[in-house]
């Protein structure tokens, strides 16, 4: 019981911080405007999280959590080139679609990118592993071309970056569209 007490805590003192967040941005939020938010005492959030960076890190971690099971249902198709373009697709939409909506929750996920914080490495991690299983897969039943599936799976992310990096989207950038960039790439792939 103490310990389902405890995460309902936690998630009340994350979702406080979201709230403010989207209010006033992270970098102005406080712990103690957290510990208002969440009815309790500034003491009492330290408690459970050692400081705001870590409030922040959880809120990421769920943001990316949710961004790499999305991408991994998506890659779910007959051909590689398929499963690689929908994966991508959906995790370029997602970060596009908090730019537009969110854009304070978007500003925290690309400060914890830019910042290199560890949830963000993992969710690269996981990310690129996908990429280079799928490209592995391809290569195995002849439709991607052969060579080293870690450097393919390297140029890849590297090219799409512009459209997968939260620091590096911008609604204003002028670069071609996800669809003709990803035909381009996969061009690239195929054998």
């Amino acid at each position: 019981m103490r310990q389902v007490e405890s995460s309902c805590i936690r998630r009340r003192i994350v979702q406080a911080a979201i709230r403010l967040h989207r209010e006033i941005g992270f970098r102005k939020t406080t712990v103690a405007d957290i510990a208002r938010g969440a009815s309790m005492s500034p003491a009492n959030v330290y408690r459970f999280f050692p400081s705001r960076q870590a409030i922040e890190e959880m809120v990421v971690a769920n943001l990316l959590d949710r961004m790499s099971a999305a991408a991994t249902l998506a890659a779910r198709g007959d051909s590689a080139l398929e499963r690689l373009t929908a994966a991508l697709r959906t995790i370029s939409q997602l970060h596009q679609h908090r730019l537009e909506h969110d854009s304070k929750q978007h500003e925290l996920v690309a400060a914890a990118v830019r910042e290199n914080w560890a949830v963000a490495r993992s969710y690269t991690d996981r990310i690129r592993e996908l990429v280079r299983a799928t490209i592995a897969a391809g290569q195995a039943s002849g439709e991607l071309r052969p060579g080293c599936a870690r450097a393919m799976t390297c140029c890849l992310l590297e090219a799409m970056e512009g459209y997968l990096n939260p620091p590096r989207i911008n609604t204003a950038a002028v670069r071609p569209k996800f669809d003709e960039m990803m035909d381009f790439c996969t061009g690239a792939l195929r054998h």
